[in-house]
């Protein structure tokens, strides 16, 4: 009698997991640049003034464009994942029940985060806030198009690119990889610097570090949209150098290695230390907690 075999499997059309990961990467670079290339070239010039001029993302035009990003990308994971890795799409991590409690820390550890970082500028007299009036449309498209961001960017770097990297690599060096990957897609946003790249970096290693004993998304998914929209559309800052309206309007005033400057909270040493602790303490908790899937 032959063995049972699982009829879920089937090997991969590429065996190699850093090989699947680099070809989806080049895939995605150029179909990143045609989607943004067509919405430069199709959106009316009075549409593109209008969004320079007021700052704000929650827009028509905003919404459109992500979306459009949005749905490029998850067509393109669905396709690689079923074409080339010969796996389901559901497989990536999407299994919310069993991880609802890693999902709740994503969420506050960004809250918790945004609001340690504010104080501190706000004792050392960097920062203060007044009141701005609330537009109820605006702050929920914004609170769409941050969920949106949040969750194809997590779908792409951690549930494509880190999953298909750690079947090659050991833990640190996929989750490096994906991390840097995930920084350099951000080098053409606007007032980007070399804290702005490095903290994206760590931003990439504290999203990716509960997938790599998980592989689950919830939890990135939930800090990543919480540190967005808490940051941006709530509390005044510039989300990766993009202005949006927000219900508080803030003033800094001080060094640029703690205001952030044009680019934001994101490219303050503040964050990079508060990364790096956040990132310290999900290892040692997640170590201790869960037997890793992958030792080399």
């Amino acid at each position: 009698m032959k063995p049972a075999t699982d009829l879920t499997y089937q090997k991969p059309l590429i065996t190699q997991g850093w090989l699947r990961a680099l070809l989806f990467q080049i895939f995605y670079l150029v179909f990143f640049l045609g989607v943004s290339m067509f919405i430069v070239l199709f959106t009316p010039a009075s549409k593109k003034n209008i969004q320079i001029e007021s700052g704000s993302i929650a827009s028509s035009f905003m919404l459109f464009s992500v979306s459009l990003l949005a749905i490029v990308s998850i067509a393109l994971v669905a396709a690689f994942r079923k074409i080339i890795d010969r796996q389901s799409f559901s497989s990536l991590g999407f299994k919310f029940l069993p991880h609802i409690k890693d999902a709740f820390a994503g969420l506050f550890t960004g809250v918790f985060l945004l609001l340690a970082a504010a104080i501190l500028m706000v004792l050392n007299k960097n920062l203060s806030w007044t009141f701005s009036e609330i537009h109820f449309t605006e702050l929920f498209l914004s609170f769409v198009l941050m969920l949106l961001v949040a969750f194809y960017e997590e779908l792409v770097f951690r549930g494509y690119l880190l999953n298909n990297l750690l079947q090659s690599l050991n833990q640190r060096n996929a989750l490096c990889i994906s991390a840097l990957l995930f920084a350099l897609a951000h080098l053409g946003n606007p007032g980007i610097g070399f804290i702005g790249v490095f903290n994206i970096f760590l931003a990439g290693l504290l999203l990716g570090i509960n997938y790599i004993f998980t592989k689950n998304l919830w939890f990135g998914i939930f800090l990543h949209f919480s540190w967005n929209f808490f940051q941006g559309p709530v509390l005044g800052f510039q989300v990766s150098g993009i202005v949006l309206k927000s219900v508080l309007s803030q003033q800094t005033c001080g060094s640029v290695l703690i205001t952030g400057g044009s680019f934001g909270l994101e490219a303050s040493l503040l964050t990079s230390v508060l990364f790096l602790l956040a990132i310290g303490f999900f290892y040692v908790a997640y170590k201790k907690k869960f037997t890793p899937d992958t030792v080399k």
